[in-house]
């Protein structure tokens, strides 16, 4: 899942595809790159951000997942307002990507099942203003697949299709870079939700701490592309549906060398014999 962000202060690359024609551009290098899914949003959830009117982030994004949809690409609208959904697949939309897993919004999940989209859920503790003062857990790994095994439980309830549902960890949403961790070294563990898990680091910050001194500064957003590569050989190694990258490039080479491997190990009837 390659990101498009039409926005002018997303924390990786804020104002860089902000005007119609250059997200347009760019989602179409995203899908020459070897993206399967382009996920275009126009609200930024990076810690703190302030959210754009419905009026806006329509202006954002719904011109973008027109063009992009033309030209035959598989498109998520990263989305949690129910109205930008809906215009989302009205205009072409195959899937919608709500970080808040409906929670945002109440006419989110009733719209979607009547759509009959896949719809990605993560787990969500609160809008970007408060997040970070909801990263309290006594155990990360246990509380966060309790919280997702609840709400999975209200979506198929509330008419979201099993086959159609997703689910998200929410790496950097009411975590710390500890936390952030702790799920990365339990992926295998997220197959017991029952449903394709997306996992999202790319150009997080707990990556960009990793090898800088405490009284130093993270590295760049756009410098993180190396550790978030990792990240996603991690995902496909423990067997995860889909990452969402912003460096499409080199996260399908990498990719390349783990189906590689894969397409060379022995059978269960080879390690029997």
């Amino acid at each position: 899942m390659g990101v498009v962000n039409v926005t002018p202060d997303s924390f990786s690359d804020g104002g860089e595809w902000f005007e119609p024609e250059a997200a347009i551009a760019h989602g179409l290098e995203v899908l020459a790159a070897g993206a399967d899914i382009v996920d275009v949003g126009g609200e930024s959830t990076r810690p703190g951000a302030e959210r754009p009117s419905v009026a806006e982030e329509l202006r954002r994004v719904i011109p973008v997942i027109e063009a992009l949809s033309r030209q035959g690409a598989v498109v998520s609208v990263d989305t949690m307002r129910a109205e930008v959904a809906g215009a989302a697949v009205d205009a072409g939309a195959a899937i919608v990507n709500d970080v808040s897993g409906g929670l945002a919004d109440p006419e989110m999940v009733p719209l979607v099942a009547r759509a009959g989209r896949p719809f990605v859920a993560m787990h969500w503790r609160g809008h970007s203003t408060q997040m970070q003062s909801r990263a309290v857990y006594g155990n990360v790994v246990g509380e966060v697949l309790d919280e997702l095994s609840a709400r999975r439980d209200e979506l198929l309830e509330a008419g979201i299709a099993p086959e159609r549902l997703v689910l998200d960890p929410g790496l950097g949403f009411a975590k710390t870079a500890e936390h952030n961790w702790e799920l990365m070294a339990a992926l295998p563990v997220l197959h017991g939700l029952g449903h394709p898990i997306l996992l999202g680091a790319s150009r997080k910050t707990f990556l960009g701490r990793l090898g800088r001194g405490a009284d130093e500064a993270p590295r760049p957003a756009a410098e993180r592309d190396v550790e978030t590569t990792a990240t996603s050989v991690m995902a496909a190694m423990a067997g995860l549906w889909c990452v969402r990258v912003h460096d499409v490039g080199s996260t399908v080479r990498a990719l390349s060398v783990v189906q590689a491997a894969l397409d060379h190990a022995p059978s269960d009837a080879e390690d029997s014999d």
